[in-house]
């Protein structure tokens, strides 16, 4: 009931946490399901897309016929640009429901998408970076001073359907390449962000990450329930530094949590790459923080 309420309030981060604190009393499967697809949907209106899924895929799990989790999941699909998923959602959730509008009108939109994948068919300059093609203009970055790693775009350049795979040591991510920067009717602009854990080689990834949202905001979310992957219950939002990786020199600069996306896009080592912003967290004084950064130089707060 409080997650309801502070739903209706659209205060989505509140919702979340009492969800999360729902589901750590209840024992009960159907009410379960209730409490991960109503987080889920708050999560969705975070921009928080794979939680989001993630709370649909347990709902369904726990009960298979519940067709508000199979919209939302199919929805989530559809914004990770996952149209062949969000088709067999909107599938499944027809067998139960044929007549059900959000599935049908959903199935139609993710048949059309998936044709019209590639950037080019656009109309958009093949030199532009394909991250940013019809997205936002460059001088919006110029003016908040972001800096971009273009690659130079050629024939050996393999995109397969329109889109990319991001690859970083070992991390592999085929959604996060499926969003990309836009603005929002405010003017603000709103990234797809890529965290990584090295130390269990996870991820998650931000679809919407507003530019003046600040991490610690996004990780009290993104770990107000401990991941099944922490068996050691460690990954707290006070437990976690932040980094990110200056390529050209090989050296590493912590983040302060308490800033926002803006200001660390801002720092005169970031560079975006792939048109996703990228951060590494690490357990804060773990031996495998230590070791990680072993023989590395590091810039600390």
């Amino acid at each position: 009931n409080e997650g309801n309420d502070y739903f209706k309030e659209k205060d989505y981060k509140r919702a979340v946490v009492a969800y999360s604190e729902g589901l750590k009393k209840c024992a009960d499967p159907e009410l379960n399901a209730v409490l991960h697809t109503n987080r889920g949907a708050a999560q969705f209106h975070l921009g928080n897309y794979r939680s989001a899924l993630n709370d649909a895929i347990q709902a369904k799990k726990l009960k298979p016929t519940h067709l508000k989790a199979i919209i939302r999941g199919a929805l989530c699909h559809m914004e990770l640009k996952n149209f062949s998923e969000a088709i067999a959602w909107c599938e499944e959730g027809l067998q139960i429901d044929a007549k059900e509008k959000k599935l049908v009108e959903t199935r139609a939109k993710a048949d059309k998408l998936k044709v019209n994948r590639d950037p080019l068919e656009l109309g958009m300059d093949s030199s532009t970076p394909w991250q940013l093609r019809a997205v936002v203009g460059t001088d919006l970055l110029c003016e908040r001073n972001i800096k971009l790693v273009l690659e130079p775009s050629s024939e050996e350049e393999e995109i397969s359907d329109g889109l990319a795979e991001i690859s970083i040591d070992g991390f592999h991510c085929d959604n996060a390449t499926g969003s990309k920067v836009h603005l929002d009717a405010d003017g603000n602009l709103n990234w797809p962000v890529l965290f990584l854990y090295p130390e269990h080689e996870q991820t998650d990834f931000i679809a919407a990450f507003h530019e003046n949202s600040r991490f610690i905001d996004h990780l009290m979310v993104m770990f107000a329930e401990l991941p099944p992957w922490d068996l050691e219950r460690k990954y707290l939002p006070s437990s976690l530094e932040l980094y990110f990786e200056d390529e050209e020199r090989a050296e590493m600069y912590e983040l302060n949590p308490g800033h926002t996306l803006l200001q660390v896009l801002q720092h005169e080592r970031y560079f975006v790459k792939a048109g996703t912003p990228t951060v590494l967290a690490l357990v804060k004084h773990s031996p495998f923080s230590e070791k990680y950064f072993s023989g590395k130089k590091v810039h600390r707060l």
